[in-house]
């Protein structure tokens, strides 16, 4: 029987600075990665899929699942909530399997006061204007959400200190290279 617990990795970035893009490059190149989904209340994008991207709930659920103390993190981010559910993670680290939490910075900073061996990777677009310029293409937000993110991504670009690495994401296959890297190290 393996007593050896599985590692919590944090991957943590802005929105808009690719931490998805990554991941699913990551995922092609190595299937066995273990991915938390998220449970968000936000709308779904024409591509995500539900149980897939996230599982796409009601507020009144997700403060259901907030009372009865089912996320391991949550955050409320620009008027929507997001979160980490616990079993299927606890699940997984307690067989000695890694995972791969793809999280915002509010939700790394819960994560990061846990008894567990954590890995805390935050992802930094190469600077402002590139990360405006994602945003502005994804087409998904009014100039109002579009100006929060940005605001958001500065207080959590400023906390930068909480993690053990830092990737700039100006190419994403090289960024996902650098992060694998990191994991096997």
């Amino acid at each position: 029987m393996n007593n050896k617990k599985g590692r919590l990795i944090v991957i943590a970035a802005p929105s808009g600075t690719g931490k998805g893009t990554i991941l699913d490059y990551m995922k092609q190149q190595r299937p066995e990665i273990n991915t938390s989904i998220s449970v968000t209340t936000r709308q779904p994008r024409v591509d995500e899929l539900h149980g897939v991207s996230y599982y796409f709930v009601s507020r009144e659920r997700f403060l259901e699942m907030i009372e009865d103390d089912e996320f391991l993190e949550y955050a409320e981010y620009i008027g929507e909530y997001y979160g980490t559910p616990k079993k299927p993670i606890y699940d997984l680290v307690e067989a000695g399997q890694d995972v791969i939490l793809e999280i915002e910075v509010q939700g790394a900073k819960q994560i990061l006061s846990l008894d567990y061996d954590i890995l805390a990777i935050l992802i930094v677009p190469p600077d402002m204007e590139e990360l405006e310029r994602r945003l502005r293409g994804r087409g998904t937000d009014t100039q109002q959400q579009l100006t929060a993110r940005l605001e958001r991504a500065k207080e959590e670009l400023a906390q930068s200190s909480l993690f053990t690495h830092i990737v700039v994401n100006d190419d994403y296959i090289r960024a996902a290279m650098e992060i694998m890297d990191i994991l096997d190290a």
